[in-house]
């Protein structure tokens, strides 16, 4: 049976002094992209990092004194871990966490510094999810699902009546879908008092099972893929949230790859100056791919800011890399001394930036006169990198692609 807006109501109240109200920005930046008056809701600055602190803290205040005592577990690629161990910890309850072992390590360290037990298990939430089940039955823990939970979802669900109290001329929302929870509590908080206002979800390519029933579709269980947007990957869609809930309440879903993600979360560092994780990153992606009708006021929610350092060196460098901003090329030219400086020269003068050379003199194809040399160049398009080719090309240089 679905919430009501009354139980999240309920849900503010209990966890109004334990989370964060966090801030609505305006994005000029993205307001010209998609062509409306953009604000950004910045959960990613909430408590843990993640909206998903909201939903752990309504259920585990839920509990009894003899739940409390006995502990909970769940399941969790991370941004869930990290809420019902801190939750745990300020309530004084032992969370045990059974996390893919996938998990992206900052996650993993996170849940951990919250006080939590992390188990590893399987490559999937699904694989997590059924190992921390059996643990439930075994150990007689409290099962905290990370979204089929009428608590969970009314904890979501508070982050909506912020934004209509935010944004009084909400027109739109655009939120991540995983489980559906968030996009669940929020719709429900939203569309009960404000039935106008539009909802529309962002799923990932390699999880698009909540779209494809959405659509009316067979849903195709997806084999096991890593993914940038590890916090919505989830192997098969909940029947009841869709039933409940997104059925009834979500104007459209559209799902977005690796790719686009990448691109928008290198535009959010850039342009919005905010880190976002892929899960939340593919909100912007979402509505640039969908080109929805927003209204006058649209409201991205960026669900969480938990991404991993070393990933985020390789999404700038791929993201760049698509806008043609940075560019790795090889030549080969005649092994004789001056032509690293003439091939230097050309990229002086064409304004471009020298990060990386490298020479090499062994490589599969290169003549013994000869040796190839990669840049890595910062350009300023893909029509800037095309101008340098054909320049090199210009002194004889062989273009290696």
């Amino acid at each position: 049976m679905p919430i009501a807006l009354q139980d999240i109501v309920n849900a503010e109240e209990r966890v109004r002094d334990l989370v964060q109200l966090t801030p609505v920005d305006t994005s000029r930046s993205i307001s010209e992209r998609l062509r409306t008056h953009v604000m950004l809701k910045l959960e990613n600055q909430q408590t843990t990092g993640s909206f998903k602190v909201r939903g752990s803290f309504n259920k585990m205040l839920g509990l009894s004194a003899k739940e409390r005592a006995n502990g909970v577990v769940c399941s969790s690629a991370g941004n869930h871990a990290q809420g019902v161990a801190y939750a745990g910890q300020k309530i004084g309850t032992k969370a045990y966490v059974v996390m893919p072992e996938t998990s992206p390590l900052v996650k993993i360290m996170a849940t951990q510094g919250y006080g939590a037990e992390i188990i590893l298990h399987g490559r999937t939430y699904d694989d997590a999810y059924q190992y921390a089940r059996e643990l439930e039955k075994k150990n007689g823990y409290t099962f905290v699902h990370a979204f089929e939970d009428p608590l969970i979802i009314a904890g979501q669900g508070t982050l909506g009546l912020e934004l209509l109290k935010q944004i009084p001329d909400l027109d739109s929302v655009v939120v991540p879908i995983g489980g559906g929870g968030l996009i669940s509590g929020i719709a429900t908080a939203i569309k009960t008092q404000r039935p106008a206002v539009k909802i529309f979800g962002v799923v990932s390519s390699v999880s698009p099972g909540m779209k494809q029933m959405f659509d009316k579709k067979a849903v195709d269980a997806p084999s096991p893929t890593l993914t940038i947007a590890d916090g919505i990957s989830v192997k098969r869609p909940s029947e009841a949230m869709y039933r409940d809930y997104i059925s009834r309440l979500v104007e459209d879903i559209v799902e977005v790859n690796d790719e686009e993600i990448a691109e928008s979360i290198v535009f959010f560092l850039e342009r919005a100056k905010t880190v976002v994780e892929g899960s939340g990153a593919v909100v912007l992606a979402g509505a640039q791919k969908a080109n929805w009708q927003l209204g006058n006021k649209s409201c991205l929610v960026l669900s969480g800011g938990n991404i991993d350092l070393n990933l985020v060196a390789k999404v700038i460098e791929r993201g760049l890399s698509q806008h043609g901003r940075l560019i790795r090329l090889s030549v080969i030219v005649p092994d004789r001394p001056g032509n690293l400086n003439r091939l230097t020269n050309i990229i002086a003068e064409k304004g471009a930036n020298v990060l990386d050379v490298k020479h090499d003199r062994v490589r599969m194809g290169v003549r013994m006169s000869e040796t190839a040399i990669e840049f890595l160049l910062e350009t300023r398009s893909a029509e800037h990198a095309q101008q340098l080719q054909e320049a090199f090309r210009a002194i004889g240089a062989r273009i290696i692609l």
